[in-house]
């Protein structure tokens, strides 16, 4: 094998040293989903980091070489949720791209996990104020540049006025699932996204 001048390995130099935690990205991604699939099954005040490391197949030392605490976990998913986000559409119409808007969301709040999970998050949230922000960067500020661009490009199209309100838009599109599939619990009727789309945009002021 090629040794440098020192007539020592170059390869063996670039090794991790002996002992050195290395984190396999499989483990880490096999956690976070076993996340929330614990959340779903039992909740947050009940998630432990050893049922999070039974369901994920790992030892809870794999856990905690990653994160220290239960809350600093949920966190982290949240936050990646956050972060991933949503693409604006660009249907070409202000009641084309609402529609899709709603049909995204309304397909992720009827999943069963999620209908388990943000209810009981919110209700934790209530008691930490570092898990209410991760939640309100993922369930709204991810959201609200979703929102203003499809209003923007509305805008630009002639089909909203230059002073429309961004965040009214954001809640007028949230806010009627929300209500309806995590609080009511109630099934969307048949048209329900076709007539809600059309009330949103004549909401903002649609031309």
């Amino acid at each position: 094998m090629a040794k440098d001048g020192s007539g020592s390995d170059p390869a063996a130099a670039r090794r991790a040293p002996a002992g050195a935690a290395v984190l396999r990205e499989d483990k880490t991604e096999a956690i976070r989903a076993a996340v929330f699939e614990e959340l779903a099954a039992v909740g947050f005040a009940r998630m432990s980091i050893e049922g999070i490391a039974r369901r994920a197949g790992v030892g809870k030392t794999a856990v905690y070489r990653r994160w220290r605490s239960k809350l600093h976990l949920v966190l982290d998913v949240v936050s990646a949720v956050a972060a991933a986000g949503l693409p604006a559409p660009d249907t070409g119409s202000l009641r084309g791209d609402v529609r899709m808007l709603l049909e995204v969301a309304a397909r992720a709040l009827r999943h069963p996990m999620a209908s388990q999970i943000i209810p009981d998050l919110l209700a934790e949230a209530a008691r930490s104020p570092e898990l209410a922000q991760a939640l309100k960067a993922a369930l709204h500020d991810s959201q609200e540049g979703v929102a203003a661009a499809v209003v923007a490009r509305a805008v630009e199209r002639g089909e909203l006025p230059q002073d429309v309100d961004t965040r009214l838009a954001l809640d007028l599109l949230t806010g009627p699932l929300y209500w309806r599939l995590l609080v009511v619990r109630d099934e969307l009727p048949k048209g329900y996204l076709d007539a809600l789309s059309g009330s949103v945009a004549a909401a903002l002021g649609a031309e």
